[in-house]
């Protein structure tokens, strides 16, 4: 089994360098202190828009301003910091300013530690308060009921296609719930232990982690004992557990644990090897839903929400009236309608927002192919994974 090389010993500074360094750490302490006061100068612009939101009802989070801010950000950057680093500054940013603002509470798909908790920091930033929410419907019933602010759920991975909790909910709250951003994660599975790489021998994770990295596995760790958690911050806290209570004993950790590293940083569980999954290019994508509704931001998609009339070809008459209009269909799903056999209820993303008239005319001619049709929100299209 391959072992992460050793780590070097830094360097010492020489003599001649010192002169040099200290000359180069004045100038960026000097810039540090530009920068400090420059972000608190725009804190308190932040503070003004968030009085004028509040006065006249207006949104805190608004995703159509936050793509605006990213794209112009990185439009402005010449390097050598990459986009990144720069996107993941201006979010820190916007997330202290929605503390500053109005503070902002999100749902997620918990447990803690989650790769859904992972994508709503990575989104809002630590600024905001959490709150880890046990189902996906449970996030859309604390939306419901004011509890949570912003919602965050799956909508469809890469890998494993799309995610029905989230489809169904979406059909259960139409016209209650609105779709109001998206958020692309990029899902990297590791393996955590605070045992040497040769003692391991019992993993823990959820099946479908398992088969993701079966190859690696398979290749590495070939007699290890795979042990299914109903999560992977179930998998960590177990896999902890178990090596505490083995050096209790006086034996010998074996335990590790398959999950992302923000599972690892809240139960102390450090990484052993990284990005283990077989596929490198596994991508969750994530809807940000809200009880208001996303302005233009020039660039959106319009998730909808249809059931069939029973007649022949009225799939082809639906998906013809995007067609002729010139709007492409991103994302196609299906569920059973729950209320028939063999009815189904069809799930679209179109690029384009619903104000737009193209998008109009598609929906009014869809509509006459339709028994039901519901718009579940328009958003910006999420161009960068995070």
């Amino acid at each position: 089994m391959s072992q992460e090389p050793p780590k070097s010993e830094p360097a010492a500074e020489r003599p001649e360098d010192s002169a040099q360094l200290s000359e180069l750490r004045e100038k960026i302490d000097h810039l540090d202190q530009q920068l400090v006061d420059l972000l608190n100068a725009r804190a308190k612009l932040v503070v003004d828009v968030g009085t004028f939101k509040r006065g006249s009802g207006t949104p805190i989070y608004a995703p159509h301003r936050e793509a605006q801010v990213l794209t112009k950000a990185l439009e402005r950057s010449s390097g050598p910091l990459p986009d990144r680093t720069i996107e993941g500054v201006y979010r820190e940013l916007m997330s202290g300013s929605f503390a500053l603002e109005q503070p902002l509470r999100i749902g997620f798909l918990g447990p803690a530690g989650s790769y859904s908790h992972q994508a709503a920091v990575k989104q809002f930033g630590s600024s905001v308060d959490f709150e880890d929410l046990q189902l996906i419907g449970g996030v859309f019933t604390e939306i419901r009921r004011g509890h949570v602010n912003y919602g965050l759920v799956p909508i469809e991975n890469s890998i494993g296609g799309g995610i029905t909790e989230t489809l169904d909910a979406l059909a259960e709250n139409a016209g209650h719930i609105w779709v109001y951003a998206e958020v692309q994660i990029a899902i990297k599975h590791m393996l955590l232990t605070d045992c040497k790489p040769h003692d391991v021998r019992r993993i823990h994770s959820k099946p479908e982690v398992f088969a993701q990295c079966r190859n690696w596995l398979n290749t590495q760790y070939p007699n290890a004992a795979l042990l299914p958690d109903a999560s992977t911050s179930q998998a960590v806290q177990t896999a902890k557990k178990e090596n505490q209570t083995a050096l209790e004993i006086g034996a010998e950790p074996g335990s590790a644990a398959i999950a992302s590293e923000l599972a690892g940083e809240m139960y102390g569980l450090p990484v052993l090897f990284s990005n283990i999954a077989d596929n490198p290019d596994n991508i969750t994508r994530f809807y940000v839903i809200s009880r208001e509704q996303a302005r233009p931001s020039g660039d959106d998609k319009t998730a909808i929400m249809f059931a069939t009339a029973d007649t022949h070809g009225a799939l082809v008459g639906v998906l013809q009236a995007f067609h002729v209009q010139g709007i492409n269909l991103s994302h196609i799903d299906k569920r059973p309608s729950g209320r028939e056999n063999w009815a189904y209820t069809f799930y679209i993303d179109a690029l384009g927002h619903r104000d737009d008239e193209r998008m109009q005319r598609a929906i009014a001619q869809a509509k006459g192919h339709c028994k039901e049709l519901h718009v579940l929100g328009s958003f910006p299209r999420s161009t960068r994974i995070l």
